[in-house]
């Protein structure tokens, strides 16, 4: 099982995010890492896991929470579980917060992985996503980075910016090549409503770029970084060296996670009140109103919903066609003991007809997108979603 807890703090609001974050003059700290440590203890002692793979400190920038709130968290996490030696310890942080004493101070208390939000390393497109940062402090950031997280750091870059050209999205991934160390996320900017970057494109004061334009920055991309020894191993992460993220694949996995702090999101069994069937989990957004129901009742779950056996099975199917692995026959099988993979999939319908056309392969190893489906999963999953609930 992997803990996710959530700062959801940050310094300043990006013109594209939509994320459950907030902006305050003051952050009462104190109070915030207390309901954070009481939160974990309660949601991992109702899920009643044994062990840990993995834990993961999103946001918000939780690269501005201090060291000792990581350190609190993450010891409240190791009394109520079993973390092995070297799970994975992954932690987001801005270039605008990532100074070294800061990251030394994180490395101290139990993290050995970062995910850093570079996003871009030009100025000008900083200026337009509205970052804190400049293209030289992210590269600080990074080399700073990779000075205490050798090989276990990663950083997020976008791409499809309004009026974003093909070679200028490839020269700023030569760049983040020579900067970058074993693992590189790649995200195409979405325009989420009531963001200012939305409100502009949609405007138009900003050019919003064509469909085909962004499959080709995706193509180019994938392409570069395969050529320079990266796998593609999710539709938007690549790794080389095998510093895949345990994790991320975890969750691709369908694997239980338990969401941590306001606005989180799980995915577990709560054994611990004799359930036995996996809830989809979110917990109260607003951070005040959170704490209040932490502080009264030990945890602040806002919504429940058990999950169907079809619903798992539908998000194995749309989580697990996202990595190069595919879904395995067992993996697969712990969630439907009594229709293969073989009996949904391999009879005459729309995955056939997917296979026929070369964007999906089910054989023993499972059932997985090809190189060239994998950049088409959106398109694919509709069909095979509705062949899955015809069985």
């Amino acid at each position: 099982s992997a803990p996710c807890p959530q700062w959801p703090y940050c310094r300043k609001r990006c013109s594209y995010c939509n994320f459950n974050k907030y902006v305050v003059p003051v952050v009462d700290e104190a109070s915030m890492r207390a309901c954070l440590v009481r939160e974990a203890r309660t949601l991992l002692r109702l899920s009643q896991v044994q062990s840990i793979t993995s834990i993961f400190f999103g946001g918000g920038t939780p690269s501005l929470a201090s060291p000792r709130t990581i350190a609190a968290v993450l010891e409240a996490v190791a009394g109520a579980a079993h973390v092995p030696a070297g799970a994975e310890v992954t932690l987001e942080a801005n270039p605008s917060s990532a100074s070294t004493p800061c990251l030394a101070g994180f490395r101290a208390a139990g993290v050995n992985r970062l995910s850093i939000g570079v996003q871009s390393l030009d100025d000008a497109e900083l200026r337009l996503l509205g970052r804190g940062h400049t293209a030289a402090e992210a590269r600080g950031a990074v080399e700073a980075a990779r000075g205490l997280f050798p090989g276990q750091t990663s950083i997020d870059l976008l791409f499809g910016l309004p009026g974003q050209s093909r070679g200028a999205w490839a020269r700023g991934l030569e760049a983040a090549l020579g900067l970058c160390d074993d693992h590189v996320s790649l995200y195409q900017l979405t325009l989420e409503r009531g963001t200012a970057l939305a409100a502009q494109v949609w405007g138009g004061t900003l050019p919003a770029p064509p469909r085909d334009l962004l499959a080709d920055m995706y193509h180019t991309a994938r392409t570069m970084l395969v050529a320079t020894g990266f796998r593609h191993y999710e539709v938007s992460n690549f790794a080389r060296k095998g510093a895949l993220s345990t994790h991320n694949l975890s969750y691709w996995r369908a694997e239980q996670y338990i969401g941590v702090g306001p606005g989180a999101h799980g995915r577990f069994v709560p054994q611990g009140e004799g359930g036995h069937s996996r809830e989809a989990r979110v917990q109260t957004l607003e951070p005040d109103a959170w704490m209040q129901e932490v502080q009264s009742r030990g945890h602040g779950t806002r919504r429940r919903v058990v999950l169907s056996p079809l619903e798992q099975l539908e998000e194995v199917l749309a989580l697990g066609l996202r990595t190069d692995e595919g879904i395995t026959h067992e993996r697969w099988g712990h969630f439907s003991p009594h229709l293969s993979l073989e009996a949904v999939f391999g009879v005459p319908g729309e995955a056939k007809d997917l296979q026929q056309q070369g964007w999906l392969v089910l054989d023993r190893g499972g059932l997985r997108c090809t190189w060239e489906g994998l950049a088409l999963l959106d398109s694919l999953l509709p069909d095979l979603l509705c062949q899955l609930q015809r069985r």
